[in-house]
């Protein structure tokens, strides 16, 4: 089965499950885990942040950073397709007790004289704004780059006016490898940041946060509060250590097995391409081959290839480290096949 599904899919190493078996544990709750520390502080120092936080998910990472930094009754500005907004089942909401102020973006980023007009002024009726939250790359713009410049401005206007700026960085690296710009000159332009080990980078579980000591140490508390203070967490840091000191290059990979996917598919007619393919997303709608979502991904799935639904008459495909150019070229032969098929 050739899985396009997501990059979460991956399976780790044999050098990964083997550095799992061998990893120096201790309990991580009591800070003593020797491979959790190493990951940490490998972590901080490539993000260029006082300190870091391994957590079991991005989705946890991002809600951590909310709890920190927001007080109940505040708002939180973020971009109408973000991941926070739309797949983080309400979270924020539930457990922080902020409300959300959603702004269009253009390709997942948000304009800075937006987010500008969006900080709310100093009156009764309104909510105080208590952070703002960039999606970078951004998965709902098919994984577009959002580009420094806007990163840059949207933290000066925040400096400004005394809000924080959290980085959703799932897939981060895949932002740096693409745009040859180092995660540090991102993360440079906010105050916290998450990053998925889980995704392109092959880690079986976990994500990073990082910002200043003091926010990792509130950071921490939270992670109890929310049942993830791991004990002998090591065996999952071991193959994160891996992901950040061998898989950030081969993420260039994924991405032109990307390129190749998005060429092939533009060919095919009855599907036509939705985004700028700049890392490892591609989006296609399959409207034109008048066949439902439902029924061509059952297809494909029948056929050995596995997509995901993103919408009416929309599909997604994440390359990843599980499939190899040949798979791909499989893939495409089997995505033409399906798009002949007649529906009933």
């Amino acid at each position: 089965m050739i899985d396009l599904r997501s990059d979460t899919v991956t399976k780790p190493s044999e050098k990964m499950r083997k550095a799992m078996y061998e990893a120096e544990i201790g309990d991580d709750v009591y800070g003593e885990d020797p491979t959790v520390n190493k990951l940490e502080e490998l972590a901080a120092e490539m993000l260029g942040k006082e300190a870091a936080l391994f957590v079991t998910s991005g989705t946890q990472g991002n809600q951590i950073a909310g709890l920190v930094h927001c007080k109940p009754g505040e708002e939180v500005i973020l971009e109408a397709q973000s991941h926070i907004f739309l797949y983080e089942a309400a979270a924020m909401s539930a457990f922080a007790g902020v409300q959300t102020k959603t702004l269009v973006g253009e390709r997942g980023a948000m304009k800075p004289s937006d987010v500008k007009a969006a900080i709310r002024e100093d009156d009764i009726h309104q909510p105080e704004t208590g952070l703002i939250c960039i999606e970078n790359t951004h998965n709902k713009a098919g994984g577009a780059v959002v580009p420094l410049k806007i990163m840059e401005e949207i933290y000066q206007i925040a400096q400004r006016n005394g809000v924080p700026v959290h980085l959703d960085g799932a897939r981060l690296f895949n932002a740096s490898v693409a745009s040859g710009i180092p995660a540090k000159e991102f993360a440079k332009h906010t105050d916290t940041v998450q990053f998925c080990l889980s995704k392109g980078l092959g880690a079986p579980v976990g994500s990073i946060i990082a910002g200043s000591s003091r926010f990792i140490s509130k950071a921490r508390k939270w992670r109890k509060r929310l049942g993830g203070g791991l004990r002998q967490a090591g065996v999952l840091a071991a193959p994160g250590m891996i992901a950040l000191q061998e898989n950030i290059e081969r993420l260039h990979e994924d991405h032109e097995n990307a390129r190749h996917l998005a060429e092939g598919l533009h060919s095919i007619e009855g599907i036509t391409l939705e985004n700028k393919v700049e890392t490892n997303i591609v989006l296609v709608n399959i409207a034109r081959s008048n066949q439902t979502t439902e029924i061509f991904l059952n297809e494909l799935k029948r056929n050995g290839v596995l997509a995901g639904e993103f919408g009416p008459h929309l599909i997604r495909f994440v390359t990843n480290n599980g499939v190899t150019r040949t798979d791909i070229d499989k893939a495409l032969l089997t995505i033409q096949r399906t798009v002949n098929v007649q529906p009933i």
